[in-house]
C-alpha cells in the first residue's frame, strides 16, 4: 500500500519557519495503531490522517506518542493541502474532529479555522512546575494546559525549561506566556509528556491564550507571536465561546508512503 504524505510549514509566509506538520490523506481509516506507528515514523509534533465524511472530511491528529483532541497547526495543514493540492474548490471546508465540527475559510490570502475556546481558572500547580520553567510566575492558571503568565516576552524568550519535570506533571502541557511589545501576546508551549519538548506554533494553545488576553486587555481582535526557534505569527479573534485563529501555510515536501507489504 503506497499513501501520499505532505509536509507542510503552518503558521508561516515561507518553509522552515512556523510549525512543521505532516499530512495524510485516507481513503478509509487504518488502524490506529498502523495511525500511531505512521506518526512516530514522522517525528513531527503533529501528523494530521483525514477520510472522506458526508460535508466534508473526518480529522484526526497523532503525536509521536499518543492521538490528542485538538491541533491548530495541523488543521491548517490540512486545510492548506485540501485547497492547493487536493482540488477543493468551495470557500470552506467542514472537519468532524474529537474537539467537534471545525470550519476552515479561506479569506484575504490567509486560512481562518474556527475553534472552541477553552477556558482557564486559577490553580496551585503541582510541585514540579515552577523548578520545570525556573521561574517565579505572575499567574498560574489550568484549562487544558497550564497557562503561566510571566512579567515580560524576555522572560519567556530566556527560559530554559527542565523538561523531565514537566513531563511529571497533570495537564497536556504548559503554555507560556507575556505581554508582546509588537504584538499584544507572546508565549512558549512545552509537551514533554507527548514528546514534543518544545511545540514551534501551536494552534490549539491560543484557543486557551486567546480568551485570557481578551479578557486582560479589554478587546477581541489579538496578534501573537510564538517565541519559538523556529517562530511563528497567529492572528486571533475571539467570538464569544469560539476563537477564530488565522495565519497562513507552505508546502515543503511532498512524497509517498510505502507500507509493508507494498
Amino acid at each position: 500500500m503506497k499513501l501520499k504524505i505532505f509536509q507542510v510549514d503552518a503558521f508561516a509566509s515561507a518553509v522552515f519557519e512556523g510549525n512543521p506538520a505532516a499530512v495524510v490523506p485516507l481513503e478509509a481509516w487504518l488502524s490506529d495503531g498502523l495511525l500511531q506507528a505512521i506518526a512516530a515514523e514522522n517525528n513531527l509534533s503533529e501528523t494530521a490522517f483525514f477520510v472522506p465524511a458526508d460535508d466534508g472530511f473526518r480529522l484526526r491528529w497523532f503525536t509521536p506518542r499518543a492521538e490528542v483532541d485538538l491541533c491548530g497547526h495541523a488543521t491548517l495543514a490540512a486545510a492548506h493541502v485540501l485547497f492547493e493540492h487536493l482540488g477543493w474548490s468551495a470557500p470552506q471546508l467542514r472537519f468532524a474532529s474529537n474537539s467537534g465540527p471545525l470550519v476552515v475559510r479561506q479569506a484575504d490570502g490567509l486560512l481562518a479555522m474556527d475553534f472552541p475556546a477553552v477556558a482557564s481558572v486559577p490553580v496551585v500547580a503541582q510541585a514540579d512546575l515552577e523548578p520545570g520553567l525556573g521561574v517565579l510566575p505572575e499567574t498560574i492558571l489550568a484549562g487544558t494546559d497550564y497557562l503561566v503568565v510571566l512579567d515580560s516576552a524576555d522572560t519567556v524568550a530566556g527560559l530554559r525549561p527542565d523538561f523531565a519535570r514537566l513531563a511529571r506533571l497533570d495537564r497536556r502541557g504548559v503554555i507560556v506566556t507575556a505581554p508582546g511589545s509588537d504584538d499584544d501576546f507572546v508565549s512558549r508551549c512545552f509537551y514533554p509528556a507527548l514528546d514534543v519538548n518544545e511545540d514551534p506554533v501551536t494552534g490549539s494553545a491560543h484557543c486557551q491564550l486567546a480568551p485570557y488576553w481578551a479578557e486582560r486587555l479589554g478587546k477581541t481582535r489579538l496578534a501573537a507571536r510564538q517565541l519559538s526557534r523556529r517562530s511563528g505569527q497567529v492572528d486571533c479573534e475571539l467570538q464569544g465561546e469560539r476563537v477564530v485563529l488565522r495565519g497562513q501555510a507552505v508546502t515543503y515536501l511532498e512524497g509517498m508512503i510505502r507500507l509493508p507489504g507494498a
